[in-house]
């Protein structure tokens, strides 16, 4: 816990932190008595009153009516999990789950991924979004060429993220048996171990051989596609049962479904360095309700991708922030493993 500068004295700084808590764990406002029977603070209700009404004067904490308790603000959130939160550790039930997923992983990326999604919405009881890995992180472990038909070759590249790509690749001339093999072994020798993006040379090599090269490497470079389309969204119920309000999970169920605005969103907050954006941190105004955590994920060492989490503001961070790095932690070591 780093020191701050506008840091509370200890006290406060414990009664913050129990209001926040019985918040996230109850979604009802937090009375004084609530705070007192919570843990052993040795001193009278009284003086939690106090410390109480001191948090609300200082913005950290909100009564929604006069006669009701507090509620965090945006502020109460923002200090908790910057110097609040104790560490937290995965119980058996959600590392099993977790661990069993990744044992038993396999099949085609996509689905992977949006199975993964879902399994972290089931874990969090949150909205869980899953970025699959940019194109341009790709390395190529092996490239073939298998011939279809007289004019049709197919294209079959391994990436480092997992995927396979294949691409039919319609030719006007007709490649014959010894063109095609030059042809795969240039695209070999220039590409695997290297980014997908890579310049394959075509030089030198015989008519047939050459065009069979430049159509498979701009088939493959374009296989890049929109980062939008490799976003998996899981736990599209789970915002219905988060939000009170109807109209709120409509907007935030409409947002989830603006891939490219969610994708936005995920690399403008790893951008500023956060792990977590609390209401209108994140800068959207469908999501002034609502926080997101957030973990990039490496392949081979490259940020390749995003997971994280949106729930509402009273989300369980620590759960959910511990959640995400494991689960972005073992989704990199499995990308990278192939």
């Amino acid at each position: 816990m780093g020191s701050r500068s506008d840091a509370l004295s200890p006290r406060k700084e414990e009664v913050l932190r129990a209001v926040v808590e019985c918040y996230i764990a109850g979604a009802a406002p937090v009375g004084s008595h609530t705070v007192y029977d919570s843990e052993d603070f040795g001193v009278s209700p009284a003086t939690i009153r106090k410390e109480m009404l001191a948090l609300e004067q200082a913005g950290y904490l909100h009564q929604p009516h006069t006669s009701s308790g507090r509620v965090p603000t945006g502020a109460g959130y923002r200090y908790f999990v910057d110097a609040l939160m104790a560490p937290y550790s995965l119980g058996p039930v959600e590392g099993r789950q977790i661990s069993e997923f990744f044992e038993h992983a396999q099949g085609e990326l996509g689905s992977v991924l949006a199975s993964l999604s879902a399994l972290l919405a089931d874990v969090t009881s949150c909205a869980a979004v899953v970025v699959g890995p940019r194109a341009d992180s790709a390395v190529v472990r092996s490239v073939q060429l298998v011939e279809l038909s007289s004019h049709v070759v197919l294209l079959v590249a391994v990436l480092s993220t997992g995927a396979v790509e294949q691409r039919a690749l319609e030719l006007d001339v007709a490649p014959g048996a010894a063109d095609i093999d030059r042809a795969a072994e240039a695209l070999a020798q220039a590409l695997v171990g290297k980014p997908v993006a890579t310049e394959v040379p075509f030089e030198g090599l015989p008519y047939g051989a050459a065009r069979l090269v430049s159509v498979a490497a701009d088939a493959l470079h374009g296989a890049e596609g929109p980062l939008a389309e490799n976003l998996f969204v899981g736990g599209h119920a789970t915002v219905l049962r988060a939000f009170g309000a109807v109209e709120t999970a409509q907007r935030i169920l409409a947002l989830l479904e603006r891939h490219y605005a969610v994708v936005s969103l995920l690399r403008d907050i790893t951008d500023r360095g956060m792990q977590v954006a609390i209401g209108g941190e994140t800068g959207l105004v469908p999501l002034s309700e609502c926080s997101v955590v957030v973990s990039p994920y490496l392949v081979e060492g490259q940020e390749a991708g995003t997971v994280a989490v949106l729930g509402p503001t009273h989300l369980n961070y620590p759960q959910a922030m511990a959640t995400v790095a494991v689960i972005s932690r073992q989704l990199g070591r499995m990308l990278s493993s192939g």
